[in-house]
């Protein structure tokens, strides 16, 4: 990997951008969630079910941040630039950087992918989209903000707080189409596996980075991703990636994700308090 360095400029943006994004402004009980004696949301009680008895992933979640130590192993000297306000530990790992998990030199990149990685590097991430307040997409948008998940018969949809589309996973039974035109966030559908939800995607335009270190993908990314809710309050994601124009071998990320009671997500627009661009043109 290139030295941190390179990477101060998209990570302060990154973090500036996450920061706004995972504030939250409603305060209102939901009668819905089971609550202890003294009233408070009890997130480990029994998985909520829904008509048909798959488990119900309705409700506004967010990616559990890093280990302690980890987020400042992987953003190295960069730490020091982060406002004093932030604490790194908040943030997914796999948000810095989605290949966190292989050792230096052993990332399974192509060298097409390597060379686009080291070019974002030393154009300072001018061109992450988010700075040009564009989609996030698949993963980066659900490892960087809270997203709402509502969950009906035929379709779950995503309400990404990070100024993105919301995402549609049919669940209808359709089948992925042959020629999926390329998308932000991609043509997803999904299925059951006993209390698994599968979501198989495609159809992802390649302007998206997969994490906020610039990892790269192309058009012909697929991936499938693994919802399973252990109880009220908690859920595990599995997210495999599998793009063999830039990645030698699929590789994939295991993260927890818990739900934030009592609140929703925020309206974000981008483009109507934009300042990092200008810096970045410079």
């Amino acid at each position: 990997m290139k030295n941190i360095s390179t990477w101060q400029p998209i990570l302060l943006i990154a973090l500036a951008f996450a920061t706004c994004a995972n504030a939250q402004w409603v305060n209102h009980p939901d009668a819905r969630i089971p609550r202890t004696r003294d009233g408070k949301p009890n997130l480990s009680a029994p998985v909520p079910r829904a008509p048909n008895g798959k488990p119900d992933l309705s409700g506004v979640w967010q990616a559990h941040g890093s280990q302690p130590g980890e987020a400042l192993r992987l953003v190295g000297a960069t730490a020091d630039l982060v406002d004093p306000g932030v604490d790194l530990q908040t943030y997914s790992k796999y948000f810095l950087n989605i290949l966190a998990d292989f050792k230096p030199g052993e990332e399974p990149m192509r060298p097409e992918a390597a060379m686009l990685f080291a070019q974002r590097g030393q154009t300072h991430g001018k061109d992450i989209p988010t700075s040009h307040c564009l989609p996030g997409g698949v993963p980066f948008s659900t490892l960087i903000a809270p997203f709402k998940m509502i969950q009906t018969p035929v379709e779950i949809v995503m309400l990404l707080e990070d100024n993105n589309p919301p995402r549609q996973i049919y669940t209808d039974d359709r089948k992925l189409p042959a020629n999926a035109e390329p998308m932000w966030m991609g043509y997803s559908v999904g299925k059951w596996e006993g209390d698994t939800l599968v979501v198989d995607s495609i159809g992802f335009n390649d302007r998206t980075w997969l994490d906020g270190f610039g990892h790269p993908h192309s058009e012909s990314m697929h991936i499938i991703e693994r919802f399973r809710r252990t109880n009220f309050g908690h859920m595990d994601v599995e997210v495999t990636i599998d793009d063999p124009k830039m990645y030698t071998r699929p590789f994939a990320v295991k993260f927890p994700i818990h739900l934030l009671p009592d609140t929703d997500t925020l309206e974000s627009v981008c483009a109507e308090n934009e300042r990092d661009r200008p810096h970045l043109d410079k």
